[in-house]
């Protein structure tokens, strides 16, 4: 288009512009792209080559236990609840943007056939599988306070366990998980939580009535888990699941220890509520003695 026969400068303004634009435009989207893809590598590999340099380790068979020991650990810790009630396994997180995660199976024919004890500790106690991955989903920080004894017991009798064949895919976190996972909360993750050299090297309180072996199972049971650090209860928009104070000043604070006794061996509560066993994992908890009671009782109550 001309005026009066002159090209019309504007046009030719407009398109020189328009290129420096989509050239521009261009360049930041590859930038973009180029960071993304990286964080997405970067996320994978903090996820996949964690090393764990100094840690305690436990020879199972340097302890006298018994197999029973090792089973009433893996219930009142919950094992079985992530990993099925035969820990056979199963699906822990499948669904789009954030790819798959399972619990894997635990029995001799599952992955961990080829583990020795120093693989055990350090997936139990330090949230780290064999192969260097970062375990995203298990509760390290709480099973870090095992006692060497208490988890040869457990090791031992993960051991012993019937083979379920019960095969699943390997773990594949996809982009944005990648990203999620590996680097925006890759710092809340278990093994990043642990002081790996300073844990273990112990032996297991007494079994007693004592505060002292309540505060030991509180920390195994889980109970920080989904009660916050300190017992107070966990704000419902923080991270894990939320959960009631359970100490002096929430409900339990106004039971009895019987009454405490029942709910934890039945589920219901002296106000006749029914607790959620996926929220409030008491059948697991069910199975511990009046003295295991009694001592987690006098630690509830001394907070």
């Amino acid at each position: 288009m001309s005026y009066w026969g002159f090209p019309n400068p504007t046009l030719g303004f407009w398109r020189e512009n328009m290129k420096k634009f989509f050239i521009a435009l261009s360049s930041i989207i590859a930038v973009l792209f180029v960071a993304v893809l990286g964080a997405h590598f970067y996320g994978l590999q903090n996820l996949s080559a964690y090393q764990l340099d100094r840690f305690t380790t436990v020879k199972a068979s340097e302890y006298l236990v018994a197999p029973e020991r090792g089973k009433h650990l893996a219930s009142i810790s919950g094992c079985n609840g992530c990993h099925g009630a035969n820990y056979q396994g199963k699906d822990f997180i499948n669904e789009a943007p954030i790819g798959y995660v399972p619990a894997p199976n635990l029995t001799p024919a599952g992955p961990v056939a080829n583990y020795t004890d120093e693989d055990w500790v350090k997936a139990i106690r330090h949230g780290i599988a064999k192969d260097g991955r970062v375990m995203v989903i298990m509760p390290s920080n709480h099973y870090s306070a095992y006692g060497d004894d208490d988890l040869a017991a457990l090791i031992s009798y993960m051991k012993t366990l019937p083979p379920a064949e019960n095969k699943f895919s390997s773990r594949d976190i996809q982009f944005p998980g990648s990203i999620i996972f590996g680097i925006l909360a890759y710092d809340s993750w278990p093994a990043n939580q642990i002081p790996h050299d300073e844990v273990g090297g112990k032996i297991a309180p007494i079994i007693d009535e004592s505060l002292g072996y309540g505060q030991y199972l509180t920390r195994i049971t889980g109970c920080y888990e989904c009660h916050g650090e300190n017992l107070a209860g966990k704000d419902p928009d923080s991270e894990g699941s939320p959960g009631p104070n359970i100490t002096r000043k929430g409900n339990p604070g106004n039971w009895n220890f019987e009454e405490f006794k029942k709910a934890m061996q039945t589920g219901q509560t002296p106000e006749g509520k029914i607790l959620n066993p996926e929220k409030m994992p008491w059948p697991h908890y069910a199975v511990m003695s009046d003295v295991e009671l009694k001592s987690l009782w006098a630690n509830l109550n001394s907070i």
